[in-house]
């Protein structure tokens, strides 16, 4: 950089810092200021040109005026014009202006990307570097359209400069970070990635972060760089601080540099090639050797530098998770921070260690070190150590250490920070359930859970656990038992008296014949806490109450006593004043045996994942809990547990929920609109098919009418041969469907207008529309010759199974189609149930006496029977816990077969029917979305959630619904869209 001469020095800016600074008042701040806004205001506009000197001096007060907080409206043409200046402390200033104080809208912008191209091109290293901080600094998009193509050769010119290369590089990176649309690399890809071997190490440390940025984007384009970064990393990581003198740091070569080429490395999965492995291997083996190394200065700069660079090694291990030593290696490392007198690297290693009980390689490893991470709960003084610790206790949990990790976490819970209390709730009952082997074990710590943080136990813990038990029959007379025995304790929690009326109200009997436990004990006990529970609580114990009269008759006197007082038959909440009415009632007027059938015990919960799993993913956020646990926790629980019921055991309030039927409102159907069609009668299924209505996007289904023929005839007409020609004009057999068929099938699941087949002779084009389960389909055969077509029919059929789940009626079509001429067929679609097939099109007419005759499937598919339904998160996660039975669930990982773009994806998905949830996954990546499919005899409730990984280009498709052929078929054909 050019030295300042003394000349430069602006002794008039100093006198008017200092003056600001020696003002005694905000006042009197605000006068000097204007004052001298006036003075400078008055130079600009007076007739005598001022010199750079000048201007720049001028221009730096404005500058320094503005950085106190105050508007500055004049003076930015004179920072314009000291760019064009040859000396470098004018240009200096007038860059630093414009940077700070010009917008990318103003009108200025064409002069200053007239002066910074001539910058560029001056060949002068000081004023191209300039030029690219002032580009950077800006970062507009108007500045990015004007050099997005010049700097990419400046940066890998030959004969451009080392700093020069380093302010292209990050300047570069700014731009393509605000308008990577406009950041083609193109050509010089290639170029950039070989920066890596640049021998000047700055340019490859600014080169390392603008192609780590652009290998996240496209790391296919840039999978070259592997290579160069492994021989690089391999140079810095054997030489000797020595060796790199300029570029050492507290005896750590290159570190801010070794980062950066791990941090790049772990874009990639492992390299394929085996000299390349084997050479990355040795790298990573010699870092964790030196960082067992003593250390070569007792300064913390040192430790720090060595640090850094042993973590993003130990995060590349865990990347690969291919190599067992390694990880083994790495968790020994770790291991021996964990008791590091410095708490942020326990800290780090705590949270590297939670990756690594996830790898099947190093999980035993990690089980090593359960005393130290216990320890480390129960006496850590940062609360942000301590809730790394119960993430890693819970992270190594398996069946061998499920019961002292889960005692461990429960006697820390009495004393554990208010801000991690509910999580460490979730993850207690959560390792409980999915390790437990003994039904009594988990009884008693959800019990136990209860008891010391019930303020912190949700709902889903409780109801979860009242699953469990109506599913295990041989745990129910034990939880009836552990629960009456936890009531009667002075302090109760509320939660702990709605696990106990729910259990006694359906297994009180089990206990019953113990005197201490009689009807009337367990009645009193139960109504003793009555008046101190919330409302929704209340209801649940009436709930119990009208139970107890059928299973202890002898009690019935004293609970009808209490349903007949003032105090619940008069309540003022309308809830409980129904309930103690209509239990009143039930119990005065039915006999036993119908008591017996409205009160009978609560029927098993179907089989369902646990939905704690969902509640902790939820709380801690993307990535939290992996799709493979939530996964694993329905595979290995063993807990038949049932979905969420609400916390109510009546079974018979109009506001309980019960077990879900096939027709239950899984999606908020009853939210969805009716038809608008009049419904039609049982003697007309159809719409009016043969309606002479052209294609109108407005009008669907508004003018059909039902048609005056039966059924019967139509359902004949509709499946056989009404458009056909004579039998002597065409006899032949329809042809069988074409190869690409299935490929023209599937462009059209996720839309409904195109061009369905084309050869030289003909084209079809196709224009559909779908409302509720009825479909119009309009169909477009255009001759492409000059010649006509003669006989032309078209035939539709539903084979096999299709018969009886599509209604198909067809409208009959010109038998003579003129050359160049299009003619029109209309379709309609009636869907009566869910169905796997296409409906056939079979085409036959006669080109120069010769027969043409092709078959193709009609791009009639489950999905165009969607009605989109809008919910919100909860509402979501909620339906996808009760569509978690296996057959319920068809799920698809698979490669990427088109590029992976945001708004194209979107618009896929949203042509597939469904609604399209915004804010609703956790993980901001992935879409979900909802809709039912609706058919005449039932309406098919339909989640997906769709993760896409740019990284590996792949997918994992999930589909649930509420029938199993539906989430395959939908699988089946969303796997091949993207």
């Amino acid at each position: 950089m050019p030295a300042v001469s003394k000349g430069d020095g602006m002794r008039g800016l100093a006198v008017f810092i200092s003056d600001i600074r020696n003002c005694k008042s905000k006042e009197a701040e605000i006068k000097r200021i204007n004052k001298e806004l006036a003075n400078i205001r008055s130079k600009f506009k007076g007739d005598k040109a001022l010199d750079g000197y000048s201007k720049k001096k001028y221009v730096c007060k404005l500058l320094f005026i503005f950085l106190l907080g105050h508007d500055i409206d004049f003076g930015h043409m004179e920072a314009v014009n000291l760019l064009s200046s040859n000396k470098y402390t004018e240009k200096q200033i007038g860059y630093l202006f414009i940077s700070v104080l010009v917008n990318s809208n103003s009108e200025l912008i064409r002069l200053i990307n007239n002066a910074i191209k001539n910058d560029l091109s001056s060949r002068n290293p000081t004023f191209m570097c300039l030029a690219l901080h002032c580009i950077a600094n800006v970062g507009s998009r108007e500045m990015a359209e004007a050099f997005a193509g010049e700097i990419p050769r400046i940066l890998v010119a030959g004969d451009t400069m080392d700093s020069v290369k380093q302010s292209a590089a990050l300047c570069l990176l700014r731009l393509y970070k605000t308008s990577p649309d406009l950041v083609l690399m193109g050509e010089w890809t290639s170029r950039v990635v070989h920066l890596l071997n640049d021998q000047h190490m700055g340019v490859v440390t600014a080169a390392i972060s603008l192609i780590t940025c652009l290998s996240q984007k496209n790391p296919d384009e840039f999978k070259t760089c592997v290579s160069l970064a492994v021989s690089r990393l391999s140079r810095i990581v054997s030489s000797a601080s020595t060796d790199l003198q300029d570029y050492t740091y507290y005896f750590v070569p290159a570190p801010w540099l070794s980062c950066k080429l791990l941090r790049l490395l772990q874009c990639y999965p492992p390299p394929e090639d085996g000299a390349v492995k084997g050479r990355l291997v040795e790298c990573l083996e010699t870092i964790l050797n030196k960082a067992q190394e003593p250390p070569k200065s007792k300064k913390v700069q040192h430790s720090n530098a060595k640090n850094a660079i042993l973590f993003e090694a130990i995060s590349l291990i865990i990347h690969y998770d291919s190599e067992p030593n390694l990880l083994v290696r790495a968790c020994n490392q770790l291991g021996q921070f964990l008791q590091h007198r410095e708490t942020n690297l326990r800290y780090l290693a705590l949270e590297s260690m939670c990756t690594l009980a996830s790898s099947e390689f190093s999980h035993e490893a990690v089980k090593t070190h359960i005393e130290t991470v216990i320890n480390a709960l129960k006496t850590e003084r940062d609360v942000s150590v301590r809730q790394r610790a119960a993430d890693l206790l819970y992270a190594m949990c398996d069946r061998s250490n499920a019961k002292q990790i889960v005692a461990e976490m429960l006697s820390y819970l009495e004393t554990a920070d208010y801000s991690i209390r509910e999580e460490m709730v979730l993850k207690v009952a959560i390792l409980a359930e999915k390790y437990a082997v003994d039904y009594s074990w988990y009884v008693d710590t959800i019990l136990n859970l209860i008891r010391i943080a019930g303020d912190y136990v949700s709902e889903e813990v409780w109801y979860r656990v009242i699953q469990i038990v109506i599913n295990r029959d041989d745990v129910q007379g034990y939880a009836a038992k552990t629960v009456f025995e936890a009531l009667q304790a002075p302090a109760c929690h509320e939660n702990m008296v709605k696990v106990g009326g729910y259990i006694l109200g359906e297994f009180g009997n089990l206990i019953a014949g113990d005197p201490r436990s009689s009807p009337l004990v367990q009645f009193n006990l139960l109504h003793s806490k009555f008046h101190l529970c919330s409302v929704p609580t209340r209801a649940l114990l009436l709930s119990a109450y009208i139970k107890f009269i059928n299973l202890f008759p002898e009690t019935k006197s004293t609970i009808q006593e209490v349903l007949r007082s003032d105090s619940q038959i008069r309540n003022s909440d309308v809830e409980l004043q129904q309930r103690a009415v209509e239990y009143l009632k039930l119990s005065s007027i039915a006999s036993t045996d119908v008591l017996a059938t409205v009160l009978e015990e609560m029927p098993p919960f179907p089989e369902r994942e646990s939905s704690i799993l969902a509640k902790l993913k939820k709380k801690k956020g993307p990535g939290a809990v992996s799709v493979n646990e939530l996964e694993e926790g329905k595979r290995e629980g063993e807990l038949n547990g049932g979905g969420e019921r609400g916390g109510d055991n009546s079974g018979i309030a109009a506001s309980n929920a019960s077990t879900p039927s096939p027709s239950a409102d899984l999606l908020g159907l009853r939210t969805v609109p009716p038809v608008t069609a009049a419904a039609p009668s049982a003697g007309s299924l159809l719409v009016d098919v043969f309606s002479e209505a052209g294609v109108n996007d407005d009008g669907f289904l508004r003018d059909l009418e039902p048609p005056t023929e039966s059924s019967d005839s139509l359902l004949a007409e509709g499946s056989g041969d009404s458009d056909s020609a004579p039998p002597s004009a065409v006899s032949e057999d329809p042809a069988p469907p074409l190869p690409e068929s299935n490929e023209l099938l599937n462009k059209f699941v996720c839309k409904n207008n195109g061009v369905l087949f084309e050869n030289q002779l003909l084209q079809i084009g196709i224009k559909s529309e779908y409302r509720q389960n009825l479909g119009r389909m309009y169909l477009f055969y255009g001759n492409k010759t000059s010649v006509q077509f003669v006989t032309f029919t078209t035939t539709v059929t539903c084979p096999g199974e299709l018969q009886s789940q599509l209604n198909v009626q067809t409208k009959t079509v010109e038998p003579l189609i003129e050359g160049g001429a299009q003619v029109q067929q209309v379709i309609n679609i009636e869907c009566l149930t869910d169905f796997l097939d296409a409906p056939l099109l079979n085409i036959k007419f006669r080109y120069g006496g010769a027969l043409q005759n092709l078959t193709l499937k009609l791009p009639v598919t489950i999905n165009k029977f969607f009605q989109p339904t809008e919910m919100a998160s909860h509402d979501f996660f909620q339906r996808w816990k009760q569509l978690s039975q296996p057959q319920q669930e068809a799920q698809k990982i698979f490669k990427a077969n088109h590029a992976m773009d945001t708004e194209v994806l979107k618009a896929k998905l949203l042509g597939l029917g469904m609604a399209l949830l915004e804010n609703v996954d956790p993980n901001p990546e992935n879409f979900v979305c909802a809709g039912v499919i609706q058919t005449k005899a039932q309406q098919v409730g339909s989640l997906l959630r769709l993760e896409p990984n740019a990284q590996a280009q792949m997918y994992r498709l999930t589909l649930r619904s509420s029938k199993d052929t539906v989430s395959q078929r939908l699988c089946e054909l969303l796997a091949e869209q993207f």
